[in-house]
């Protein structure tokens, strides 16, 4: 996705640089610990799409050393599985308590990408929030879905109290939560919380224990994988909703939307019949560069005998330096 610009909520100008530590003579206050600012569950419903980018020059590189991150991102991308999620309802939390000093709300749901498009306007946030947690220390929560938004200037929230749900407003092609960590004005990586620290230092960073453990850092992810009875392109699997085949469905595909790969991954993807005999196999050679995303399918057309009764199993396997980087398997039952 194109770089975000995180400008002013209702008019006041945010910092959304790394910069070095803050002079200050009196010990600093504690950091608020976060929990998890949005109600999914990383790995399952929902994964990380991009880290803060934490080189200062022209290259991008995450708080791991890695590149799941781009030039000049400013926070961490929540990214949920689909449009069917989106319009189902996902909740943006609370990541600490604190109170809400500023918020916009009124930007369409539509990605930048779409025909017709509105013009940002610098309001690259789109709809979203800012808690102030004391001490200096604030979140920004952005790309909220219009009208969403349940607390207002002034009020009080609890940790992990909903403010808001999921969307697609501002400058952004899919549905996720970005969310910004600053300490007077100055942008903290979250995972990285110490001014200075080289990639790949590592630590405890701000988050809670049990959000820490649900966001361990991956290299890749699975992001969907499922069954279709037609073959399927990227905008389908964004939409979500997909038929699953039945047994007289004409076509039988298994697909799988990769993020985070590598230059030099290669990628298989083999489905198998209810006796272990292969149906369909696709293999993609050595990537050229790093890819955000990338949609695999492997399928056929139903055997003029039908489908035999039973279960059919994809297996994905992403190969990275020789070792497994990232696998699936799911089972449809015929």
């Amino acid at each position: 996705m194109p770089p975000k610009r995180l400008l002013a909520l209702a008019g006041v100008a945010l910092a959304g640089a790394l910069a070095p530590a803050i002079a200050d003579s009196a010990p600093e206050p504690a950091p608020p610990k976060l929990g998890l600012p949005i109600a999914c569950r990383p790995g399952q419903t929902c994964e990380v799409q991009n880290y803060l980018d934490r080189d200062p020059g022209p290259g991008a590189q995450d708080w791991r050393c890695g590149a799941r991150t781009y030039q000049n991102h400013n926070g961490v991308d929540f990214r949920i599985l689909d449009m069917a999620a989106q319009r189902r309802g996902v909740a943006v939390l609370a990541a600490a308590a604190g109170k809400v000093s500023r918020l916009r709300d009124g930007v369409q749901d539509i990605s930048v990408k779409a025909p017709g498009a509105p013009p940002l306007n610098g309001q690259d946030c789109g709809n979203g929030l800012v808690i102030d947690h004391g001490g200096g220390w604030e979140t920004q929560y952005c790309h909220m879905a219009k009208g969403s938004l349940s607390v207002k200037a002034g009020d009080t929230v609890a940790a992990g109290q909903p403010v808001g749900k999921v969307g697609l407003s501002g400058n952004t092609e899919y549905p996720h939560l970005h969310l910004t960590v600053r300490r007077a004005g100055v942008v903290v990586d979250p995972f990285a919380p110490k001014p200075g620290a080289a990639c790949g230092a590592g630590g405890p960073g701000m988050w809670s224990e049990e959000a820490g453990r649900l966001l361990a850092y991956q290299t890749g992810a699975v992001l969907n994988a499922g069954f279709a009875d037609r073959p399927v392109t990227n905008d389908d699997v964004e939409a979500g909703g997909l038929s699953a085949p039945q047994a007289g469905s004409g076509v039988l595909v298994a697909y799988v939307r990769a993020i985070g790969l590598k230059a030099g991954d290669t990628q298989h993807l083999v489905l198998t019949g209810p006796k272990g005999e292969v149906v369909s196999e696709t293999r993609i050679p050595a990537l050229d560069r790093d890819k955000a995303q990338y949609l695999l399918y492997a399928g056929r057309k139903r055997p003029p005998a039908g489908w035999t009764p039973g279960t059919y199993t994809a297996r994905y396997e992403v190969t990275r330096a020789g070792a497994a980087a990232i696998r699936r398997t799911f089972s449809l039952r015929l």
